[in-house]
Protein backbone atom coordinates (compact mmCIF):
# COMPACT_ATOMS: atom_id res chain seq x y z
CA UNK A 1 0.00 0.00 0.00
CA UNK A 2 1.16 3.51 -1.00
CA UNK A 3 0.44 6.97 0.85
CA UNK A 4 -1.50 9.70 -0.58
CA UNK A 5 -1.17 12.97 -0.31
CA UNK A 6 -4.28 15.40 0.27
CA UNK A 7 -4.43 19.04 0.15
CA UNK A 8 -7.13 20.71 2.00
CA UNK A 9 -7.46 24.45 0.90
CA UNK A 10 -9.53 26.78 3.12
CA UNK A 11 -10.71 29.60 0.78
CA UNK A 12 -6.77 29.89 -1.21
CA UNK A 13 -6.06 33.16 -2.38
CA UNK A 14 -6.02 33.24 -6.28
CA UNK A 15 -3.18 35.47 -6.32
CA UNK A 16 -0.44 36.43 -3.43
CA UNK A 17 -2.16 39.86 -2.84
CA UNK A 18 -1.97 41.29 0.64
CA UNK A 19 -5.07 41.28 2.82
CA UNK A 20 -7.32 38.58 1.29
CA UNK A 21 -10.24 36.08 2.69
CA UNK A 22 -8.67 33.47 4.82
CA UNK A 23 -5.58 31.38 3.12
CA UNK A 24 -4.61 28.74 5.45
CA UNK A 25 -3.14 25.62 3.70
CA UNK A 26 -3.24 21.92 5.21
CA UNK A 27 -1.62 19.24 3.70
CA UNK A 28 -2.60 16.34 4.75
CA UNK A 29 0.03 12.74 3.96
CA UNK A 30 -2.21 9.09 4.62
CA UNK A 31 -0.52 6.05 5.15
CA UNK A 32 -0.66 2.69 6.83
CA UNK A 33 0.38 2.86 10.07
CA UNK A 34 -1.13 2.55 13.60
CA UNK A 35 -3.78 5.25 14.00
CA UNK A 36 -1.43 8.31 14.60
CA UNK A 37 -2.46 11.78 13.65
CA UNK A 38 -0.25 14.56 13.91
CA UNK A 39 0.50 18.26 13.38
CA UNK A 40 3.37 19.81 12.26
CA UNK A 41 5.07 16.79 14.49
CA UNK A 42 3.08 17.00 17.11
CA UNK A 43 0.39 15.32 18.55
CA UNK A 44 -3.56 16.40 17.32
CA UNK A 45 -4.51 16.60 20.96
CA UNK A 46 -2.44 19.66 21.30
CA UNK A 47 -4.15 21.68 19.00
CA UNK A 48 -5.06 25.68 19.82
CA UNK A 49 -7.58 27.39 20.62
CA UNK A 50 -8.85 24.31 22.67
CA UNK A 51 -12.67 25.18 22.00
CA UNK A 52 -11.86 24.43 18.98
CA UNK A 53 -9.91 21.33 18.61
CA UNK A 54 -13.34 19.51 18.24
CA UNK A 55 -13.80 21.08 14.76
CA UNK A 56 -10.23 19.15 14.08
CA UNK A 57 -11.81 16.05 15.90
CA UNK A 58 -15.00 16.09 13.30
CA UNK A 59 -14.08 14.06 10.70
CA UNK A 60 -12.53 11.39 12.92
CA UNK A 61 -15.48 11.24 15.12
CA UNK A 62 -17.74 10.95 12.20
CA UNK A 63 -15.73 8.37 10.12
CA UNK A 64 -15.29 6.34 13.62
CA UNK A 65 -12.04 4.62 15.28
CA UNK A 66 -12.51 1.62 13.32
CA UNK A 67 -11.87 3.22 9.70
CA UNK A 68 -8.83 5.37 10.93
CA UNK A 69 -6.97 2.59 13.57
CA UNK A 70 -4.87 1.63 10.87
CA UNK A 71 -3.73 4.71 8.79
CA UNK A 72 -1.68 7.25 10.19
CA UNK A 73 -2.21 11.14 9.16
CA UNK A 74 0.49 13.58 9.11
CA UNK A 75 -0.93 17.11 8.71
CA UNK A 76 1.17 20.43 7.84
CA UNK A 77 -0.75 23.76 8.04
CA UNK A 78 0.73 27.27 7.44
CA UNK A 79 -1.17 30.59 6.45
CA UNK A 80 -4.32 32.36 7.43
CA UNK A 81 -5.54 32.77 11.13
CA UNK A 82 -6.04 30.26 13.77
CA UNK A 83 -9.53 29.35 12.93
CA UNK A 84 -8.91 29.54 8.84
CA UNK A 85 -6.17 26.61 9.75
CA UNK A 86 -8.16 24.39 12.04
CA UNK A 87 -11.13 24.28 8.88
CA UNK A 88 -8.05 24.10 6.55
CA UNK A 89 -6.76 21.24 8.89
CA UNK A 90 -10.31 18.97 8.95
CA UNK A 91 -10.87 19.22 4.98
CA UNK A 92 -7.68 17.96 4.98
CA UNK A 93 -7.96 14.80 7.32
CA UNK A 94 -11.68 14.26 5.36
CA UNK A 95 -10.41 14.55 2.00
CA UNK A 96 -7.01 12.23 2.78
CA UNK A 97 -8.60 9.62 4.04
CA UNK A 98 -11.59 9.54 1.58
CA UNK A 99 -8.43 9.61 -1.11
CA UNK A 100 -6.61 6.89 0.52
CA UNK A 101 -9.80 4.64 0.53
CA UNK A 102 -10.76 5.20 -2.97
CA UNK A 103 -6.57 4.42 -3.70
CA UNK A 104 -5.78 1.43 -1.55
CA UNK A 105 -8.81 -0.46 -0.81
CA UNK A 106 -12.23 -0.77 -2.90
CA UNK A 107 -14.17 2.22 -4.47
CA UNK A 108 -17.44 1.38 -2.65
CA UNK A 109 -16.03 1.92 0.67
CA UNK A 110 -14.64 5.53 -0.29
CA UNK A 111 -18.07 6.42 -2.03
CA UNK A 112 -19.69 5.33 1.56
CA UNK A 113 -17.09 7.39 3.77
CA UNK A 114 -17.81 10.24 0.96
CA UNK A 115 -21.58 9.90 1.85
CA UNK A 116 -21.51 9.78 5.32
CA UNK A 117 -19.01 13.37 5.54
CA UNK A 118 -21.48 15.36 3.55
CA UNK A 119 -24.17 13.73 5.42
CA UNK A 120 -22.87 15.47 8.34
CA UNK A 121 -21.38 18.41 6.71
CA UNK A 122 -20.63 18.93 3.20
CA UNK A 123 -17.60 21.80 3.83
CA UNK A 124 -15.04 18.85 5.30
CA UNK A 125 -15.08 18.05 1.33
CA UNK A 126 -16.17 20.98 -0.82
CA UNK A 127 -14.08 24.15 -0.04
CA UNK A 128 -15.47 27.23 0.04
CA UNK A 129 -15.28 29.00 -2.79
CA UNK A 130 -16.09 32.81 -1.75
CA UNK A 131 -12.69 35.43 -2.16
CA UNK A 132 -12.06 38.96 -0.91
CA UNK A 133 -13.00 41.27 -3.71
CA UNK A 134 -10.03 43.74 -4.54
CA UNK A 135 -10.84 47.52 -3.57
CA UNK A 136 -11.16 49.99 -6.53
CA UNK A 137 -10.85 53.49 -7.34
CA UNK A 138 -13.14 56.42 -6.32
CA UNK A 139 -14.31 54.72 -2.78
CA UNK A 140 -12.87 52.77 0.41
CA UNK A 141 -13.29 49.53 -0.72
CA UNK A 142 -15.06 47.11 -3.63
CA UNK A 143 -18.36 48.00 -3.49
CA UNK A 144 -18.19 51.24 -1.40
CA UNK A 145 -18.59 55.13 -3.12
CA UNK A 146 -17.77 58.04 -2.46
CA UNK A 147 -21.16 60.22 -1.48
CA UNK A 148 -22.13 61.96 -4.14
CA UNK A 149 -23.42 65.79 -3.31
CA UNK A 150 -24.91 68.40 -6.10
CA UNK A 151 -24.72 71.44 -3.66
Amino acid sequence: MSAVQCFGKKKMAAEPLANHLQTATAVAHVTPGRGLVRLNGSPISLVEPAMLRYKVYEPILVLGPEKLANLDIRLRVKGGGHVSQLYALRQAIAKGVVAFYAKNEDAASALELKKTLIAYDRTLLVADPRRMEPKKFGGRGARARRQKSYR
